[in-house]
């Protein structure tokens, strides 16, 4: 897997840029000037991510993931993650009938819901799982393999299905790892 340099990600646009980056020379990103990236994150080969995005520090896309921040846009807190095949979308077409859908029809005959999304700290997404627009991640939050999160979930919880449903509460140890790694790592 190839990575662009700083320097190249540097010259790419971005609204802001952190270090120790690491993006695949295989993702497509669209809107360079609305996307944010902090420190130690990582995008891997064939993620597609467009729109107005902000991404934490040491978060992590596999391939395949796909995330559309659209106009409301996308918060990635620190240390979250896509596996892969993941999506998270912030606008949807009424598939009601009501109105006309998909990218090549006029705005005036949709009707288009839009809504903020965001991946509260430590959240972590299963291999093939959605994320709808207006959804919050409660932080801790652990999202099962192949689920449709359609409505904000507890922090702290376990979440499985289609669907989504919270099946169990998540431990919180990982708290103690996370401050033993930021005062062994970045020690000045």
């Amino acid at each position: 897997m190839g990575y662009y340099t700083q320097k190249e990600l540097e010259q790419l646009g971005f609204k802001y840029i952190g270090k120790n980056i690491k993006i695949s020379d295989k993702a497509s990103i669209y809107n360079f000037e609305q996307i944010s990236i902090d420190d130690n994150s990582r995008i891997d080969d064939f993620c597609v991510i467009s729109g107005k995005i902000k991404i934490g520090k040491n978060v992590f896309f596999s391939p395949f993931c796909l995330v559309a921040g659209g106009e409301k846009g996308i918060i990635f807190e620190d240390f979250t993650g896509l596996a892969y095949k993941s999506q998270v979308f912030t606008q949807s077409d009424d598939y009601s009938g009501k109105t006309m859908s998909n990218s090549t029809v006029p705005k005036k005959y949709k009707n288009e819901y839009k809504k903020e999304v965001i991946i509260g700290k430590h959240s972590i997404i299963g291999a093939g799982s959605i994320i709808m627009p207006g959804v919050i991640l409660g932080e801790g939050t652990s999202v099962g393999a192949l689920s449709l999160v359609r409505k904000s979930t507890e922090a702290w919880s376990i979440y499985l299905g289609n669907p989504a449903k919270k099946i169990m509460n998540r431990k919180k140890d990982l708290l103690e790892l996370e401050k033993e790694y930021l005062e062994n790592e970045f020690r000045l």
